[in-house]
């Protein structure tokens, strides 16, 4: 099977944008199958990605250690919400680090409805200001059981939380997410509860007033449980969630394993904030769905922006 001219074209400049930059991958993001081998020889030399709005387009990839495959839901989503899911699928499983540069080739250009479409274009991505520049299509991978504001809200309050701690102590602690009655059988309060006796609208994390006072509260030892309509129910709370059948990665410890239970036990989404680093680790059904780091700025929910680079002529090859 032959690579068509364009892809060729496409391809090469991706490998030499990796050596230029320098970048640190290639990340394919294809609807149509592809001669691998003939991809990995234009290639040589950087490390490769890939990820596919057919899963078994990347069969014959799984089991090849020059290849990296990302595994995308395959439901129905336009090219950007995919590149995106998959980018930061390929970052929660520490594939790729949060700062790295990624050239992405990719279709861009949908011509027939329906129909497949070859690679014609590249963009270059930074990482880093990718995950500061969240879309809401990037917490779909969350599902809609939690409205999309509360969900920003919760990623603001818990990434502010992981940045800055608290009077320049670093603080980590869980914020759980909906399904507040199963939650609450589930866990017992270590201390008072210093959400009671306010009114909802001065416990709501949509407002940044209220989230800055929680993030005094979240120096308290205990998780903090939010509802899913985005009202602070309570804090100081000892999740006495069993553990059996939940697994999470070498290094994490009884905190991430205890909002990974919640999540696997109850409807809740789980934030874990890590005290050590101030990475957000967020955990639905037991699985870590995001992993967003402590970034220098506040999030700034915009569209992914792409860099665009036409391939060089080539008379100047």
């Amino acid at each position: 099977m032959t690579l068509p001219l364009q892809t060729v074209a496409l391809l090469q400049s991706a490998r030499d944008l990796v050596r230029g930059l320098p970048a640190d991958a290639v990340f394919i993001l294809t609807e149509t199958h592809l001669d691998w081998d003939e991809v990995g020889r234009i290639l040589v030399g950087c490390p490769r990605f890939v990820a596919a709005e057919n899963p078994a387009l990347l069969r014959t990839l799984k089991d090849r250690q020059d290849w990296t495959v990302i595994d995308v839901d395959p439901q129905p989503m336009s090219t950007p919400e995919r590149m995106s899911t998959a980018l930061l699928k390929a970052v929660t499983t520490t594939a790729l680090q949060p700062g790295a540069h990624v050239v992405v080739v990719y279709n861009g250009i949908a011509t027939l409805e329906d129909t497949p479409e070859p690679i014609d274009s590249l963009s270059v991505i930074h990482l880093g200001e990718h995950l500061e520049r969240m879309t809401p299509q990037d917490l779909r991978v969350l599902g809609n059981a939690i409205p999309q504001d509360v969900l920003k809200a919760a990623v603001e309050l818990a990434s502010e939380v992981g940045r800055e701690g608290r009077e320049g102590q670093p603080i980590g602690t869980v914020l759980v997410v909906g399904d507040t009655r199963r939650v609450h059988e589930l866990s017992k309060l270590l201390n008072f509860n210093p959400f009671r006796g306010y009114t909802k609208a001065e416990r709501d994390i949509r407002d940044r007033r209220v989230r800055e006072q929680i993030k005094e509260i979240a120096k308290l030892d205990g998780a903090i449980l939010i509802s899913r309509d985005g009202i602070a129910e309570a804090a100081c709370v000892y999740l006495d969630v069993p553990t059996q059948g939940v697994s999470v990665s070498k290094g994490f410890g009884s905190r991430h394993l205890a909002a990974a239970a919640v999540s696997r036990h109850t409807k809740a989404i789980a934030f874990c904030i890590s005290q050590s680093s101030g990475t957000v680790r967020v955990f639905q059904n037991g699985e870590m769905k995001l992993h967003i780091e402590p970034l220098a700025r506040p999030h700034i929910w915009l569209p992914l922006r792409l860099e665009t680079h036409e391939p060089p002529d080539e008379g100047s090859r």
